[in-house]
This record gives structure tokens, sequence and C-alpha cells, in this order.
């Protein structure tokens, strides 16, 4: 990484400036680099913020060069691209929709990255977060953070000028002391060498090397579930003679977002240890859903205390997404709030005696910088404090920013949401999305077993609720078992033919997978080459309409 270059733009004396190398009139950074890890910490002589902190570094793209971005977060589309494509994006009608007017007020630009990053929307330039690489066959250049406690880190690849752009997000952050701002790793080699290397650089193992196969209540009731329904489900798997692991009620057990130790009486009148009593008997783990940092306007939590939430400049609470009406989260550094949290969690696991607790919409904790920390100081607080309020039962990731992540979760979804019927959407990247989920599941594969076990999503075979064709729902099957290691339905079994139940049992079956090629072939169409217990297997299909050649 030598021939280092800088574009900054920094506010000090209430005044910008720009500064284009390692010492300034109101700054100096101590830079170094070894073994391939770049260190970079900045001595203020004032103080300081960053609007713009760039690191730029000379490289020369190939034509046959395949470039990947990872995604803000669990559900944003990731994939490898070629020198000359362009970064899918929504359209810029529908992008005004959701920065200005209804779009904003509702949240909906907050689970993604659009509403504080920019990026230039043109051929060629390629941008993610935390890490990416350029890959030539199966050789790999990794470019990628080792911690993101500083603040995230974009990686962007300009394809048009041959540069690599390393940039970090700063916004809300002033230093008036010696501060840490950066610690980058270079890594070249073999795909799966070079990913080994780089994780061990950042030194957090993967918790969890198991693969579980299980159940979910949400992709066939959502959240019209009730003990019936979840009785029925969980006496039909038990007749089956087919393996589950895990058993997991999803959202729609309790009162209200936020409320979660309030469970909805009229679904379940025996309370949710009496689920999990249920399911243990059944000779799997139990699994439940939160949205630990979430609350609705409605919520007891909310009402009785306003003041535990993120607030935006002006003091109001600030919307943190659409979902349910509408939600804000939790200002994790609010001490009662964290009581409040770790008290929920005792219950869950300690009290009711779940194995395993489904935490979704994480990204909300840090949807606004605050208390001079910037975002990704703010994620990473918040990974090691659910962790801490976890010990050591078993987390399932989910709508979180990726790296603040890793080695903090057992397991964790790298795609977005499955859904029943195969449509190409152009709204947020992180919207639901069949095209989104399959191509996350094979281009984010080498987290798999380094970050944590991957959640591809659940698969379909049921008839029932259903708009995809059996071909459409038997590739998604393969997909995930080929790539993911967290393999769940939401199927009523007992209604299965003989056929499905074949699928369902290859699916679940115990395989030793090595991947030979997985790529775009031309845009959209992705080949997968790979090798299950020894043989030779392959399959070919169009992202956007599900289809197999």
């Amino acid at each position: 990484m030598r021939n280092l270059s800088y574009s900054i733009v920094y506010i000090a004396g209430g005044a910008k400036h720009v500064c284009n190398s390692e010492s300034c009139e109101h700054f100096s950074l101590n830079v170094e680099e070894k073994d391939n890890v770049l260190s970079i910490a900045i001595n203020p002589k004032c103080p300081i913020s960053f609007e713009k902190f760039d690191i730029i570094i000379p490289y020369t793209y190939g034509n046959n060069d395949k470039i990947f971005v990872n995604g803000y977060q669990s559900w944003t589309d990731s994939m490898e691209y070629e020198p000359n494509w362009q970064m899918k994006e929504l359209s810029r009608s529908t992008e005004f929709y959701i920065m200005h007017s209804f779009g904003k007020s509702m949240g909906l630009s907050k689970s993604g990255d659009g509403n504080f990053w920019k990026f230039p929307r043109k051929k060629g330039f390629f941008y993610g977060w935390s890490y990416g690489y350029v890959r030539n066959g199966n050789n790999v250049n990794i470019f990628g953070t080792l911690t993101e406690k500083y603040g995230y880190t974009v990686v962007s690849f300009d394809c048009n000028n041959n540069q690599v752009i390393i940039s970090k997000e700063l916004e809300g952050v002033t230093y008036t002391q010696e501060s840490k701002l950066l610690e980058f790793a270079f890594v070249s080699g073999e795909y799966d060498n070079a990913f080994d290397e780089y994780f061990k650089l950042i030194g957090t193992p993967c918790r969890e090397t198991k693969k579980r196969k299980g159940y979910t209540t949400w992709y066939n009731y959502y959240s019209n579930i009730n003990a019936d329904i979840v009785n029925r489900d969980l006496a039909s798997i038990v007749n089956q003679d087919i393996k589950f692991d895990c058993f997991q009620i999803d959202d729609g057990y309790q009162q209200a977002i936020g409320d979660w130790l309030i469970t909805d009486k009229k679904k379940f009148p025996n309370g949710m240890k009496a689920v999990a009593d249920s399911i243990h008997q059944s000779g799997m783990l139990a699994g439940l859903w939160l949205a630990p940092f979430a609350g609705v306007p409605s919520s007891k939590v909310f009402k009785n205390h306003p003041d535990w939430f993120i607030k935006d400049k002006k003091g109001n609470p600030y919307k943190t997404g659409h979902n349910w009406g509408g939600f804000y989260s939790i200002d994790i550094y609010n001490e009662e709030a964290r009581e409040y949290i770790r008290h929920c969690f005792d219950v869950v696991l300690n009290e009711w005696g779940y194995d395993l607790v489904k935490l979704d919409f994480l990204y909300g904790a840090c949807v606004l910088p605050m208390h001079n920390k910037s975002r990704g100081e703010i994620m990473t607080d918040a990974m090691d404090f659910i962790r801490e309020c976890v010990g050591n039962k078993m987390i399932l990731g989910c709508g979180v920013p990726m790296f603040p992540a890793f080695g903090k979760v057992d397991y964790c979804r790298i795609g977005a949401d499955i859904t029943e019927n195969w449509v190409n959407k152009n709204t947020i990247r992180e919207d639901c999305s069949n095209p989104h989920a399959t191509s996350n599941a094979i281009f984010r594969r080498h987290l798999d077993g380094r970050a944590w076990m991957n959640d591809p999503d659940v698969f379909f075979l049921r008839e029932e609720n259903m708009k995809m064709t059996f071909e459409q729902r038997k590739l998604i099957a393969e997909i995930n078992s080929t790539f993911g290691s967290l393999l769940f339905i939401s199927d009523d079994i007992k209604n299965y033919n003989d056929e499905q139940k074949a699928v369902l049992k290859d699916t679940f079956a115990e395989k030793e997978i090595k991947i030979k090629k997985a790529e775009f072939e031309v845009q959209d169409i992705i080949a997968v080459e790979y090798t299950e217990n020894g043989v030779d297997k392959q399959f070919k299909f169009n992202i956007r309409n599900g289809k197999t050649y």
C-alpha cells in the first residue's frame, strides 16, 4: 500500500479546510505500515471534525477482474461486478421519495446507507463497507478494515482512474486528543487462503461451527401466529423422520414491539415459557425473535420512557424504520435502557429457557452519530453489549451492519428477506428480494465459518401461500444447502407430498461441499460449479427471474 495520497476535508476553528498530506496546519497523522497492515492516528492541534477522509491507493484493474463490494448491513445487496458495469441503485425518483417527504418521515431510508453516504453514479465505480476484493480467477486482493470501533470504513474501487479509495465515515466526532482512525489490511492469495489470513488478522474467531436445520413461524404466518399454529407445526415436525435442530418463534407473540416480556395472552394463553418447554420436549432447541433496540409509539416502553430513545438534533424522537407503522430505537448509552434490555434477555434466556435469540433491526442503534461517537463506534459498542447480555446462549443476527457483528453472533443473515414470489424490485437495497437473497448467499460465502455461520434465509417447498414455481423453490433450496449453514423452513410439512419430502431430506442432509466456481457468467446469469461429497455438480440461473438453465 505504498504511494498513498490523501483527500481530506475538515472543520477547525469554525471554518472548512482541505488537506492532501499527512501534516496540516491543524493536525498531523501518525502513519505506520507493517506486514501489509496500515495504521493511522490523528494528533490534533485544536478540535478537529472531518467531512471527508480518503486515502487513495493506485491500483491497475484488468479486463477479466471481478470486484466484490460488501453492502452496509445484512439485507443490503452484495455481489461481484465487472470493471465496466454499474452498481445497482434506486431510480432518482424513487430515491427522492424515500429521502424526502413522506418516505423520510416514516424512516424508509434508515435501514441502509442512503441517508448518510453518497457515491458517484457512474460505470466503473463500486463502493462497499468494511472490506472488498478484486478477483482474477481464483486469486483475490482483499482490502479490509481490522476494526470499525474508530468509525466505519468504506472501500471504493474506481476502475476509471485506477484507484482504490479507503474512506472513513466520521460524522459526529470531534477530535481533541491523539486518536486512532484506521487499522487496515491488504491480503493477497488464493480465495479461501486469503480470507483465512484476513480473518486471522481481524482476530475475532467464529463462535459456532455447527450447521443447523430448523423451522421458523415467520414466512408462512408472519405476525399472525398463536399457540395452536405453533403446536400444530411442532407436532408435524415431530411426526416426520427428518431431523430438525431448532424451532423458532418469530414476531407476533408480544403485545407490542418493544414490550418483549408482555406476551399477547389471547395468542399464547400459557405464556412463552410453556412454548419453550414444548419445543424442548420435542427434542429441539427453542428460538425466539426480538428486535431489542426497537419500540413503536404504542408500546409501554416508549410511552413510559421516551427519554430512552434516540433523538434528532432538535431533541425529537427519531424514527429509525418504517416497519409496524414506524418505530424508534433505544439509545444504547442510556443506563436505564441498558438495564431494561439486560432484564429482557435474562427473562427470555434464563426464566423462559430459550436457547437462541434471533435479534433483528439491530442497525437502528447507529442510525445517527451521537455522544461524540461515530456510527461505526456505536454499532461496535452495541454488539459488544448484546453479546454481554446474551452470554453463552446463541444469537442469530439480522438487519445488522456486518463487521461490528463479526465474532459476536453465532449465525447471521447475509441477504435480504426471501419472498413467496420472484419479483425484481427497484426499491431500497435492503428490501425483501429473491434476487438479492440468492446472490448474497453466493457472494458472501466467504463469511461462513469465519465471521459466523451464514443464514441465507428460509427456503420454501410448500404449495400453500406460494407464487413461485417448484423449480424456483428447489433452486433456492439448492443455493441454501450449498452455501448456507442455517437451513430453515416455515412450512407445515405434514402437507408435503413425496417429492417435497425428498427435496427436504436432500437439503437437510450432511454434505461436504467444495465450491469450484461461483460467478456471473454474463450480467444477471450466475454459474455455480461445486463438488458435493466428491461428486461434481453445477447449476446456472438468472437472478432477476429465477429461471434455471
